[in-house]
């Protein structure tokens, strides 16, 4: 089943989100979704832009921590979807620090390359189908591992990967780095 359309407004907000936290414009002004304001949620990897570098922690109000690794290249199988000549595959680590059980479906993760959306990679062939623990509940205390990968282009760009625990979630975590 195809994903549902995203009105261009949404699309066009979305890209321009994604050049400032990636140091397009300076992101430190009205970040406060990133948690700018509250030190005990700065990851020390921060950049000055305010994007995070991979593998830094960020926890958000609800008590749920993430950390998204490295990108890792790898090129699609046949069988993947999209076709891509090569893509970008990311491990989220998600622990839930907060006091109630937290669902992993409510996870939100899309990306950017160069600034133009990036389409999600299914390979399961290679071990890519998406959220696999969508449909449980991760306990207080507990945590687990969402492996995600992203067309990106041969040659490699600039990409900014977006992370938001749940759609009840106001605050939105930014990674960015070249993949």
């Amino acid at each position: 089943m195809a994903p549902p359309r995203t009105p261009k407004l949404l699309v066009t907000a979305c890209l321009l989100f994604s050049v400032a936290a990636c140091g397009g414009v300076n992101a430190r002004e009205g970040s406060a979704a990133l948690g700018v304001g509250n030190p005990a949620a700065q990851p020390a990897a921060e950049q000055a832009s305010g994007d995070l570098q991979f593998g830094a922690n960020h926890r958000f109000a609800s008590g749920i921590t993430v950390s998204l690794s490295a990108p890792q290249s790898f090129q699609p199988s046949p069988a993947a979807y999209p076709r891509s000549a090569r893509a970008a595959a990311f491990y989220i680590q998600v622990t839930n620090n907060g006091t109630d059980p937290y669902r992993v479906s409510g996870l939100s993760v899309t990306a950017t390359v160069a600034g133009k959306p990036a389409k999600q990679v299914v390979d399961a062939t290679q071990g890519l189908g998406g959220v696999s623990d969508a449909g449980k509940d991760l306990m207080p205390g507990r945590s687990t591992q969402v492996t995600l990968a992203f067309a990106v282009p041969a040659g490699g760009a600039r990409m900014a990967v977006r992370v938001r625990p749940s759609t009840g979630e106001p605050a939105v975590v930014t990674y960015c780095g070249d993949a």
